[in-house]
């Protein structure tokens, strides 16, 4: 799996007592999780390893944790001499994937998770809003469903996970209705989700403007491999063409699945989820079955799949 992309989770990933092992018994996952300790204002290894569950899962919590981990997994199979042909990253994942690739380094890349994580979290009290699960229906359906909203809300498609798995996002109101008429279209499921927030919806135009003020500040190298951006599935390797794209994300849809078929046609076929949890091997398997994909969630793991 050497010629391989890398692909980072985002939100939900999350499980206490991850990245554990890397922190104990390796000196980089040390390295890692103490530069981080040092520029929270919080005990974020503490929340990490020991919970509790319901404060882990907190949007403000969550997203620099699973940054944390993802990324000191990536830097260990780095000093292995291991490395991508490419990256992507799944919403809060594709800033994982874009401090790997080399366009940011580890601390610039927590103060903008951090940032991010924080506002989202805010955004999501203040304007209120749900997100929703769709299986079973095609994707235009979806977006004709959104686009035929008439409400005073708001209601648009937030991630297109694999062929006929989309979540939706928006105003309350809006996201129940179009949960109604995804039913009567012929969904074969569809589940409101426990979120916080209203995430990649216009809801979280709050969001972008304090991130644009933080990414322009930032000066974001040129990659070392193309990232395949979450705003348009297409590789970018110029640092000033992902300072956009990482501002648009929050208000826009995570093209995962396009992102894969992009890869693939592409000629990759390999990838290495690295980060916790194993969401985005099975999303790519309903993406294409051809695709190899194995899960980097540990210490173990990697070590059995890089003996």
């Amino acid at each position: 799996m050497n010629q391989s992309a890398w692909i980072f989770p985002g939100q939900g990933s999350q499980n206490v007592g991850m990245g554990h092992d890397i922190f104990h018994k390796t000196d980089i996952g040390k390295k890692y999780f103490e530069e981080a300790q040092k520029i929270m204002n919080y005990d974020i290894k503490s929340i990490i390893f020991n919970g509790p569950e319901d404060k882990l899962r907190k949007t403000e919590f969550t997203q620099p944790a699973i940054y944390i981990v993802s990324v000191a997994l990536g830097k260990l199979l780095i000093s292995r001499d291991i490395s991508p042909v490419a990256v992507a990253g799944h919403s809060l994942g594709e800033y994982s994937a874009l401090t790997i690739a080399g366009g940011i380094n580890f601390l610039d890349g927590l103060k903008l998770v951090k940032l991010r994580s924080e506002s989202m979290a805010k955004s999501g009290k203040i304007r209120k809003g749900t997100m929703a699960a769709i299986i079973g229906l095609d994707d235009d359906i979806i977006e004709l469903i959104c686009r035929s909203y008439r409400g005073s809300g708001c209601v648009n498609p937030a991630n297109y996970n694999s062929p006929k798995q989309v979540v939706i996002s928006g105003s309350s109101d809006a996201v129940i209705w179009a949960m109604r008429q995804a039913k009567e279209s012929g969904a074969r499921i569809v589940k409101e989700l426990n979120v916080s927030g209203a995430f990649h919806s216009n809801l979280m135009k709050p969001t972008t403007e304090e991130l644009a003020e933080a990414i322009n500040s930032l000066e974001i190298s040129n990659l070392k491999c193309p990232l395949f951006t979450n705003v348009d599935a297409k590789p970018k390797i110029k640092g000033i063409d992902i300072k956009k794209t990482l501002i648009d994300q929050v208000v826009n849809p995570v093209l995962w699945s396009q992102s894969i078929s992009s890869m693939k046609q592409r000629g990759i076929n390999n990838f290495l989820e690295i980060g916790p949890g194993r969401v985005l091997c099975g999303l790519n398997k309903r993406i294409d079955k051809s695709i190899k994909c194995l899960s980097i969630d540990s210490l173990s793991k990697l070590e059995k799949v890089f003996v």
